[in-house]
């Protein structure tokens, strides 16, 4: 199951690209909602290779999941890998330069299960496809918002 969104950004493409990867920030706000999360490279610099495991409680169960960076061409894309109980997950973000101070940010994601309780998950979602798509893009719109935002203070 896959889902694709893009957005426009006045944003030059390396802000952008900074923004993206500012993965302290993230591993912050999934631990104030209160996920475990846990660095497990002993990479120096960003890049392929950086590896997160996060523990985080979903529908009243506490799920694990293990996150690699598989490509990280910088400024033009970010490639991540993910693993769950019984689904992979490739997510993708790639940037186009529209001009010096505009960007176009694609974000895709595949859910691939690899069991049958997941297949009977990922076949129930497909039946919502429409609303999650919607919720999809709006997440990703919200996001793009943000990156401006940051960018227009400075931040």
């Amino acid at each position: 199951m896959k889902f694709s969104a893009r957005e426009d950004v006045e944003v030059p493409i390396s802000r952008a690209f900074d923004l993206i990867c500012d993965f302290d920030t993230y591993e912050r706000s999934a631990m104030r909602r209160g996920a475990e999360v846990q660095r497990t490279d002993s990479l120096t610099k960003q890049g392929a290779g950086m590896k997160w495991r996060a523990a985080f409680k979903m529908r009243g169960k506490m799920r694990d999941i293990e996150v690699e960076m598989t490509r990280f061409d910088q400024p033009n894309e970010v490639c991540v890998m993910s693993s769950t109980s019984g689904i992979d997950g490739a997510g993708q973000i790639e940037l186009v330069a529209l001009s010096r101070d505009r960007t176009r940010i694609s974000v895709e994601f595949e859910l691939k299960p690899t069991n049958l309780s997941a297949r009977l998950l990922v076949q129930s979602l497909k039946l919502a496809k429409v609303s999650l798509t919607k919720r999809y893009k709006l997440r990703v719109a919200e996001y793009a918002k943000s990156i401006e935002d940051h960018h227009k203070s400075g931040a």
